[in-house]
């Protein structure tokens, strides 16, 4: 989850491609699991897992709390028609926890709202535990819990599980699965970390295995770049496909821009483009 360098990726269930959910429903709290400290990010609420985004910039955080995210979803392939999903999320950072508020929209296929809650929490002997909660409109509902210790070098583990009920997966890597992580942390602006996330579920040949690094590129300017490996069944033949993301991270303003195929382990692909603003 989201140590040295503070943040958090969501858990989220899995959705073939980006298939919606119509309906509404309350919207509360958030599923998170990630890496801490590992890549000094984890299961950004909205970026891909495949984009290890920090839900909280440490030297950001005490003087701009909110953190507004608007994404684009372009997505084709597979014989389907292309489509493209927009989302909106808005984050509040309080210390060591987060709670935000979300809604996507695709294309012909309705609208989705979905929030949620995660926190780390400081247990004795230099470990920290990191659970996350997470609702959304159709009746979804979902969590993790992941543990983890170290401070230069960092490694952790986790679970994360849903009620399976239908759920545009916008952190893309699967969701009812273990998680294992380990990073280091040169210095707290820089970290280089692995991530593995594998189904243990329903789709128990899906994995992803990311390879983080974050550092300085300029002052006030972070760089974060993660090369993604994915293999799995998809239509019942087994892929093996790299993806990656690029993201620049200011003080206030952020960039990111990802490349995702076979996109939820789907037959389509997906480029994400995602762009916003602390305050």
């Amino acid at each position: 989850m989201n140590s040295i360098v503070t943040d958090h990726r969501l858990v989220r269930p899995k959705a073939s491609g980006a298939r919606l959910v119509t309906g509404w429903g309350a919207v509360l709290m958030v599923a998170c699991m990630g890496l801490n400290s590992l890549v000094g990010t984890a299961w950004a609420d909205q970026s891909t897992a495949a984009a290890a985004e920090p839900a909280v910039n440490p030297a950001a955080a005490p003087d701009h709390p909110y953190k507004l995210t608007f994404g684009l979803y372009p997505m084709q392939g597979g014989g389907l028609p292309a489509s493209t999903g927009a989302d909106l999320n808005l984050r509040y950072g309080y210390g060591s926890g987060n709670v935000w508020l979300g809604r996507y929209q695709a294309d012909g296929q309705g609208t989705q709202w979905r929030g949620g809650w995660d926190r780390s929490v400081p247990l004795p002997g230099g470990w920290r535990l990191q659970p996350s909660l997470q609702l959304a409109s159709g009746g979804f509902a979902g969590g993790s819990v992941g543990l983890e210790r170290g401070e230069r070098w960092v490694a952790g583990a986790g679970l994360g599980r849903t009620n399976l009920r239908p759920y545009v997966n916008l952190n893309f890597d699967p969701n009812d699965a273990w998680m294992l992580w380990a990073g280091y942390h040169p210095t707290e602006s820089q970290s280089l970390s692995v991530l593995v996330v594998r189904d243990n579920r329903q789709n128990p040949d899906q994995q992803h295995m990311h390879l983080v690094y974050r550092g300085p590129v300029d002052d006030g300017l972070r760089l974060t770049v993660d090369v993604l490996r994915k293999t799995g069944l998809v239509d019942g033949q087994g892929i093996r496909r790299l993806g990656w993301s690029l993201g620049l991270d200011g003080t206030r303003t952020f960039v990111h821009l990802a490349w995702d195929p076979n996109v939820n382990f789907s037959s389509q692909n997906m480029w994400r483009l995602s762009t916003g603003w602390r305050f």
